[in-house]
């Protein structure tokens, strides 16, 4: 529920952000002096419509994306003594936390690096580096999932 509160008050604080500065700014009148007729309130309206439909899309589609782009490959069997690790160390970490298994992942990237992402808790993705699997120790690594 507060998830859903936050998103909708940053959008409309966006609107209303947008609001104010074109009023300062004087963007009606300048629009009418060019013999443009503008309404601003329309205008927020339909602002308001494409961000927020915006901002919904984006949401839902974040873990198509973030596979996408990272190259994230969703372990499906485990392969190695790493990714048996993982899997069970994600697995434990999402049964304390009261969520469902997320997918689980690892990109290819030198880098030390994890993410998480997903519409919502019980639909989400976890990935982890290369890089942070093999430098890092596994209480370490444990510290990163859980955060």
């Amino acid at each position: 529920m507060m998830r859903i509160l936050l998103f909708l008050a940053t959008n409309l604080a966006v609107v209303l952000i947008a609001s104010i500065t074109l009023s300062l700014f004087g963007f009606n009148g300048f629009m009418a002096a060019n013999g443009v007729d503008l309404d601003l309130s329309q205008l927020l309206v339909f602002c308001a419509v494409f961000g927020f439909a915006g901002s919904l899309f984006s949401l839902f589609i974040s873990k198509w994306m973030a596979k996408m782009s990272t190259g994230t490959q969703i372990i499906s069997q485990p392969r190695t003594r790493h990714e048996q690790w993982l899997l069970q160390t994600v697995e434990q970490l999402s049964r304390e936390a009261g969520i469902k298994m997320p997918e689980v992942g690892i990109f290819p990237a030198y880098e030390a690096n994890a993410f998480a992402t997903g519409w919502n808790k019980n639909d989400a993705l976890v990935a982890v580096s290369q890089g942070l699997l093999e430098r890092f120790s596994p209480d370490e690594v444990k510290a990163v999932l859980a955060h």
